[in-house]
């Protein structure tokens, strides 16, 4: 494998470092584990209703983005300090780290919020890290397989109680880690390929990712060989069965974009919820009958929900590059989507926001729309031309 070469630098978002959007600033919120308290959901959502566009954009790593900013982000800045969500300014960008999002709440072989916290104090400790890109991704999965396959560039999943695999870029390296080692041996992969990384932002771009494992600290277990591991689903929008006996809930935005004032309803609702990175949130407990204040303000709470069969990019006006506003007419065809499938609505080729899961591709062309890479539609016709995988 060649290295890859870049002539630009990383510019992925962070909130001191935001983007420059067709619709103003764009500031990204890293949530380690995405987990975030009931105060701190209440600043966000009077940031976003008072400094953006008066929502708050889940994104697929279980982050949160606010639109619609000045260019000056100084207060947001200072708002967020306050609230606790921006503890390490200069490693803002790097704090991006996945976790099971039902890790300690239900099933899984071990609670991982606790290294996920660990892993997220011993980054911002090294000063060195803060060089890392803003795309490389750390991942804690407790072993139900549900965040190791979310494309991250080093990930510790469990296979007990005490021990775990280590992956880089989704294979198998061989080594197994002892939970109690695991944050050392992320830290120091990470430390490695910012060695190493050149002009790479991703660990998948480097010769031979495999390498890294070398810099693993010693306290390893011996390599290893283990059949494939399978993955798991994503956690589904509907009731959370606590392992206590108590009940949370799953629930999903359309597109992934709260409303300040559904913000504020989890706050009141939960006292901490869990972004996940399939662009929804677990309550992780609630009162019997919340999924009823929920639904009523807007969100998805059934499993059946046609709004999760659908997926879309910010489109117009809030991307420059977008030939069309994608949202609006993924409205218009909403309810004519087939069943079982996915559909993904894309302004431009870079396709952002596409899930990793099969699904139709919907790319907006002057004119119309280009359906799975084949037929050129209008709108009025797009809903007709999503044939159902598997059918001719």
């Amino acid at each position: 494998m060649v290295m890859v070469i870049r002539a630009r630098a990383d510019a992925c978002p962070g909130v001191v470092a935001a983007h420059a959007a067709a619709d103003g600033a764009l500031a990204r919120i890293r949530l380690p584990g995405g987990r975030v308290g009931a105060a701190a959901l209440r600043v966000l959502a009077d940031c976003a209703e008072e400094l953006g566009d008066g929502a708050v954009h889940l994104t697929s790593r279980g982050n949160v983005q606010l639109r619609g900013l000045a260019e000056d982000t100084d207060e947001l800045v200072a708002r967020l300090v306050a609230a606790g969500l921006l503890p390490a300014p200069n490693h803002e960008r790097v704090r991006n780290i996945l976790a099971s999002p039902l890790s300690g709440i239900t099933g899984g072989l071990v609670d991982v919020r606790g290294v996920v916290d660990r892993l997220d104090a011993a980054l911002c400790a090294r000063p060195e890290l803060a060089e890392l890109p803003g795309r490389f991704l750390f991942a804690l999965d407790d072993g139900r397989g549900d965040v190791s396959g979310e494309d991250a560039d080093v990930c510790w999943r469990a296979v007990d109680a005490h021990t775990g695999v280590l992956l880089l870029a989704g294979a198998d390296t061989g080594w197994r880690v002892p939970l109690r080692a695991a944050v050392a041996a992320l830290v120091r992969v990470a430390t490695a390929f910012r060695a190493v990384r050149g002009s790479a932002w991703r660990v998948r771009e480097l010769p031979d990712p495999a390498a890294l494992a070398a810099e693993l600290p010693p306290t390893e277990l011996p390599p290893t060989e283990l059949p494939p591991l399978p993955a798991g689903l994503a956690t589904p929008v509907g009731p959370v069965h606590r392992d206590d006996g108590g009940l949370g809930w799953c629930v999903a935005p359309l597109f992934g974009q709260f409303a300040a004032d559904q913000v504020r309803l989890l706050a009141e609702l939960s006292a901490e919820v869990v972004v996940t990175p399939w662009r929804s949130v677990v309550l992780p407990g609630v009162a019997a009958g919340a999924e009823h204040r929920l639904a009523a303000a807007g969100l998805l709470t059934d499993p059946a929900a046609p709004g999760l069969r659908v997926s879309a990019c910010i489109g117009r006006p809030g991307c420059a590059k977008a030939r069309a506003d994608v949202r609006a007419h993924a409205r218009q065809v909403l309810a004519r989507l087939p069943e079982g499938e996915h559909v993904h609505f894309a302004g431009c080729a870079r396709r952002c926001g596409a899930p990793r899961r099969p699904h139709h591709d919907v790319l907006a062309q002057d004119g119309g729309y280009l359906v799975d890479g084949t037929a050129l539609v209008g709108v009025a016709a797009l809903a007709a031309s999503l044939t159902p995988k598997g059918e001719p």
